[in-house]
Parts: C-alpha cells; structure tokens; sequence
C-alpha cells in the first residue's frame, strides 16, 4: 500500500514537471512568435532605399515626385508611358528626387504566384544590388507587365531582366524572396487618396501633395504644373 501510493505520487509529481515544462515551452514559442510580427522587416541595404520611407529614390533634386506603383496594375502602365520621359529629364537636370514605392497590392490577380509581391521585392533587390539599375528594370517590367489575371513573370524572368538593366548580384535576393516581408510592410503603410474608399495604384504625390489626374495621363499637367 505505502510502496503503491509513494508511487502514485512520484508519477503525480512528474506529470506535473512535463506539464510545467510544457506550458512554459508554447510560452516561449508565442512569445518569440509574437515578437518577430512585432519587430519591423529587414530593409534593403542601398543608398537608394530610403530607410525611413522605404522609397527607392532616383535623382538628387530638392522636389519630390511619389509614385506608389504595381507591377501587375494594368493602370500604371499608361501612366509609366506618359510620365517616363519627363521624369527622366527632371531627374537628369537635377530638378526632383523620384520616389518609387513598388507595391504588393495585386496579388490576388496572378492565379497564386503572389506576382505583384514577387516584382516588387525584385524592384528592391535591383536597388540593393545595383541603384542605377532600377529605373531601367522598372522601365522593362512595364514595357513586358503580363495581362493582369495571368501567373505574371516567373522568378526566372524577373532575374534576367534584373540582369539586363544591369543588377547582375540580385538573383538570389530574388529568387529567396528576401524583402517580401518589407513589402508586405510597406502596403499597410500606403497612403489613401484622399476622396478613395481605399489604396489603389497609381499614387502619385508631387512635394507631397496628392494628385489626381483629369481626363488620362498628362506629365505637364500633373507634374511639371505642380513643381515649384
């Protein structure tokens, strides 16, 4: 009798060990879970990336042109044709710093491929690697942006152009995803429109103020009239 309780009680007392341990082992993990949602995702390390506004940054001017952009946004196409070369020059002659925000807003659009997040961590791995690169990869993801609704370019395809605007270092920045996180990121921190129900590309700010383009795309009424 004394031997079969004193072994109950052994077993009462290590049953109780595996259950402390183990509630302080999922404390751990929701803890750790927890502070990893919390803490910010890693920024590219570039020059042109600006770490506060998580913008890629082309030229040096005084003034701002802000464009929040998505690869697979059948919109943003026009307006890259009709502002592109206007922004070249005002970049060139040292006018405005264009600020580019590669948005992950179409996902839902690439049949599962997540393409829109895909491009956009390419755009800041090309600007990583290589910041004279990214205006001419963005230029080559417009002049070949896939049908929205289709899978978009695949990983592979995203290199090579990387590769061709001069980012010969990014492949596996892309490849791995590695700002997919800070992209993810960057889309809740997208501002609204004022008068939208919601985020929607393009966005474009000229010295920070919104603007809203009237009857298409006008690089002179949009841009150049809203300069200092």
């Amino acid at each position: 009798m004394a031997a079969a309780a004193k072994n109950r009680s052994v077993f009462a007392i290590v049953v109780s060990i595996i259950v402390v341990v183990a509630v302080v082992a999922v404390g751990i993990v929701v803890y750790l879970m927890n502070r990893q949602a919390s803490e910010p995702a890693t920024a590219p390390a570039a020059g042109v990336v600006n770490q506060e506004t998580g913008a890629i940054e082309v030229g040096d001017g005084d003034q701002t042109v802000t464009e929040y952009i998505d690869f697979m946004c059948p919109i943003c196409n026009p307006a890259h044709d009709a502002y592109n070369d206007t922004l070249s020059e005002l970049i060139t002659d040292g006018t405005i710093t264009l600020q580019i925000h590669p948005m992950g807003m179409l996902d839902n659009q690439s049949q599962g491929t997540e393409y829109s997040s895909r491009s956009a961590n390419a755009a800041y791995c090309v600007a990583e690697d290589n910041g004279d690169a990214f205006f001419p990869f963005m230029d080559l993801l417009f002049k070949n942006q896939p049908a929205e609704g289709t899978t978009g370019l695949d990983d592979d395809e995203l290199v090579k152009y990387a590769e061709q605007a001069g980012a010969e270092g990014a492949a596996s920045c892309i490849t791995d995803g590695t700002y997919r996180d800070f992209v993810a990121e960057q889309l809740d921190a997208m501002p609204i429109m004022p008068g939208m129900q919601g985020r929607a590309t393009p966005t474009m700010l000229v010295n920070d103020e919104f603007v809203s383009p009237q009857g298409g795309f006008d690089a002179q009424a949009d841009i150049v009239a809203n300069l200092d």
